[in-house]
């Protein structure tokens, strides 16, 4: 439970006791509750919050004492565009957003340590959850793309693999967009 900041500081303990080496961390736990703000309820605003933002701020925390004191360590985050604004996602979009602005502080507190924090923000990716999506839904979010295509969870997975290689020395409190260019311009 990444919620439970004395689990994650048991998970943690559990590695280091194992003799396992940390290089890196991906926090890709997340959970979706949509709604329009006027019929979201409290409780659905504070899970997605708490998983998405805090969960991701929990692990961060115990990684970072690791990685800062080894002098070393990647950790990347994963966001989404929709940290960007969608109607209906208005925890979801703050939770995001959180994300992104962790990423960036984590990125000036850990750098002196030789700690790299950035973060990946997904766009449409053919995944169980946009398969869901009616024909209809997903031809019209295909169309609104630049690239008039979804993306696959390998290309997420490739860029998070970028970050964390070794020979990326110089990045650090970005947020790299894999959303076949919709960030930068919709309906072109």
């Amino acid at each position: 439970d990444i919620c439970d900041e004395t689990a994650v500081a048991a998970l943690f303990s559990q590695l280091q006791k194992e003799g396992t080496h940390l290089y890196g961390l991906v926090n890709n736990a997340g959970i979706l509750r949509d709604n329009v703000i006027w019929k979201m309820p409290t409780e659905d605003f504070d899970a997605v919050l708490n998983v998405n933002l805090k969960g991701t701020w929990l692990m961060c925390k115990a990684a970072a004492s690791i990685f800062k004191e080894n002098k070393q360590g990647r950790i990347v985050n994963i966001a989404s565009r929709a940290w960007l604004g969608n109607p209906g996602q208005s925890n979801y979009s703050a939770s995001k957003a959180g994300v992104v602005a962790l990423t960036r502080v984590l990125a000036l507190e850990l750098g002196r340590y030789g700690v790299l924090v950035n973060a990946v923000a997904p766009g449409l990716i053919d995944t169980p959850m946009t398969q869901k999506l009616t024909d209809d839904v997903r031809q019209k979010l295909i169309e609104a793309q630049p690239t008039r295509s979804m993306g696959s969870p390998a290309d997420v997975a490739n860029a998070v693999g970028f970050l964390l290689h070794p020979q990326t020395q110089f990045i650090t409190g970005q947020t790299l967009y894999v959303d076949g260019g919709k960030s930068i311009g919709a309906g072109l």
